[in-house]
């Protein structure tokens, strides 16, 4: 810290009591200054030849027979006074971070100017200010932090300025002229400065990083952080993400944990305040400098304090600029009243709609120039949305537990993503299973409408295998689930056939072998599942499920009970046969009734190629 003594003289101010304090000298005082309820009993001459103030009210006292004289409101309070005083003396006074801006306000006050004395206080303490005070780092912090108790005094000498101005410039610095112990709040022995020569690496302490001012300026209060921001941000030299981690950093250090801390009536204005100041100092980069959790949070927050609806709509847009780089975690917003639901689902459907509307307008621009950097661009965007559907289907996952979630809020969030956006169904039946079971309610109508959805060709083996034991599922869906599970299985059975010295070859062969059959083959399922008239009594009388179970001495694995074997036999048998041969297929139940498919035990050849499949995967 930098320091300046002025002075030779011993102290010789002495105190009487808290609040009297006396010059110790054999000549008697002849003039008392009071400072509000401390009285300093001093002499008039050493006074009145460096202050002009005191000047015109010893003359004013003197024309009234008084000898007392009273300065009301004065900057810096008596500690203040006494600097002065000293000064006027010739005692020693040490000036320093924490008692300049005082000192400087107190001889303002007395009008302690060049006019009636060279090289008067003012003079000096500028001189100070300027030479050693603003060319410090963690110095011109503490003169801030110092100068806001002293308004308007501070602000008229134009001290906080002169301080923003100097800590915005100094974050601009090369990091590679600074050292940690250039910062405020790293513990470290050397001198704080900026280095201005260059420097060996043997004499830095080690790397520092672009944000090393982040937690240096988070001591301040947020109007005077704000002003420093702004002022940071003017210079046009900061990176946009180190803009946003210093307004996480202050954030963090001034945003209360708990709910009831942040909407208390003793904090909640100032928290508002907070809120408000860091979205209005939100870098203008596209969301580029915040990370999207870091948004969701403090937009949470922002909901919590009710701050203004400018303020969440900007939040808002910039959370939807990336929304694909969001966790579930951050997108589970409780709902305000008068919502029924856990979780505001509204506002999820409101933030996906922006980001997709954001996507279209890129993909509306016309490319006239297929470059490198456009070609990374697009699969950097096709990436994104791929990371969209797993975030939506994970979503889902997590709100199809509400009993309040309506089947229409569901379809509309699900249907919010392109086809493209989700390559793989198992997330998408997860959050359909999940709310068949939460919701058994659900009419057959309403459980074709959400299974209809899902794409049963994009499921994996695993998913395929247990949505076909899943009773929740419509008859109509499991049918197709296995119907598709035995298409691949057959493929992949013939592709190693063909090429048993290369497994992966004949992987590879087995899914373009898959890819024709199912094109074929798939219009034959419809016709063959359009089919499936199942009445429910007839149902119940033809459904005897097999409660005992037997091993397969070759496959080992569970097959379909024979009702379901039934039906998926004449299926297969039919494509098999023939995908162009238009068949019959008679059936008793429903398609569409739910029913609980479990798996028994058979020597189909169906299962035999589902087992060479699994063994070869």
């Amino acid at each position: 810290m930098k320091f300046m003594k002025l002075g030779s003289k011993p102290d010789a101010l002495q105190s009487d009591g808290k609040f009297v304090r006396y010059i110790s000298s054999e000549l008697a005082t002849d003039i008392i200054i009071a400072i509000g309820e401390v009285k300093f009993d001093l002499h008039k001459f050493p006074l009145l030849s460096k202050s002009n103030c005191l000047q015109k009210l010893v003359s004013k006292a003197n024309e009234d027979n008084s000898d007392e004289i009273y300065l009301d409101d004065f900057p810096g309070g008596p500690k203040a006074f006494e600097i002065c005083a000293k000064f006027c003396y010739g005692m020693t006074v040490t000036l320093n971070a924490y008692n300049v801006v005082a000192a400087r306000c107190a001889a303002e006050y007395l009008e302690m100017t060049e006019d009636i004395d060279k090289g008067n206080l003012i003079f000096k303490i500028d001189v100070f200010l300027t030479s050693s005070i603003f060319r410090s780092w963690k110095d011109s912090i503490i003169v801030l932090q110092t100068a806001k108790s002293l308004l308007p005094w501070s602000e008229d000498l134009k001290i906080i300025g002169r301080c923003i101005d100097s800590i915005a410039s100094k974050t601009s610095v090369d990091p590679a002229d600074i050292t940690w112990s250039y910062t405020y709040n790293r513990k470290l022995t050397q001198v704080d400065k900026i280095v201005e020569d260059k420097i060996t690496l043997k004499e830095k302490i080690e790397s520092v990083p672009k944000d090393w001012w982040v937690e240096d300026i988070c001591e301040l209060d947020i109007d005077l952080y704000k002003r420093v921001m702004i002022a940071v941000k003017s210079k046009g030299r900061m990176d946009g993400v180190v803009i946003g981690e210093a307004l996480k950093t202050y954030a963090v250090r001034w945003l209360p944990d708990s709910v009831d801390a942040l909407v208390s009536d003793a904090h909640a204005w100032r928290n508002k305040s907070l809120v408000e100041t860091i979205v209005c100092l939100l870098p203008c980069d596209n969301g580029v400098g915040c990370s999207c959790s870091f948004l969701l949070k403090l937009f949470k927050v922002a909901i919590l304090v009710e701050a203004d609806e400018s303020s969440r709509e900007e939040l808002m847009n910039s959370i939807s600029l990336k929304l694909h780089e969001a966790s579930v975690k951050d997108l589970l917003i409780p709902a305000r009243s008068p919502g029924i639901t856990t979780y505001d689902v509204d506002l999820v459907q409101d933030l996906l709609n922006r980001y997709m509307n954001n996507e279209k307008r890129k993909r509306d621009i016309e490319v006239t120039d297929m470059k490198d950097k456009v070609f990374g661009e697009s699969i950097l965007g096709n990436r994104a949305i791929l990371n969209l559907g797993k975030l939506v289907d994970s979503y889902l996952g997590e709100i199809a537990h509400d009993p309040n979630l309506s089947l229409s809020s569901f379809v509309d969030l699900s249907q919010s993503i392109p086809d493209f956006a989700r390559p793989n169904h198992d997330g998408f039946y997860r959050a359909i299973d999940i709310y068949l079971k939460e919701h058994p309610s659900l009419t057959k109508s309403e459980k074709k409408n959400i299974c209809g959805l899902m794409n049963v060709k994009k499921l994996t083996a695993d998913a395929s295998a247990h949505a076909a034991q899943n009773e929740r599922l419509p008859l109509r869906v499991v049918v197709q689930v296995l119907y598709f599970e035995q298409v691949r299985a057959a493929a992949s059975a013939r592709a190693f056939a063909n090429s048993p010295r290369d497994p992966s070859h004949a992987l590879i062969n087995g899914d373009e072998e898959c890819e024709k059959t199912l094109g074929v083959s798939c219009h034959s399922l419809n016709r063959q599942t359009s089919r499936l008239k199942i009445k429910d009594d007839e149902f119940r009388k033809s459904v005897r499920l097999d409660k005992k179970s037997s091993k397969n001495s070759r496959s080992g694995m569970q097959l379909l009970p024979s009702r379901s074997r039934r039906i998926f036999d004449k299926l297969w048998n039919v494509g098999s046969k023939g995908h162009g041969e238009n068949r019959s297929s008679e059936t008793s139940g429903s398609s569409n009734s739910p029913t609980s498919v479990v798996l028994g035990d058979t020597k189909s050849s169906g299962s035999s190629l589902r087992h060479k499949r699994h063994s070869i995967s």
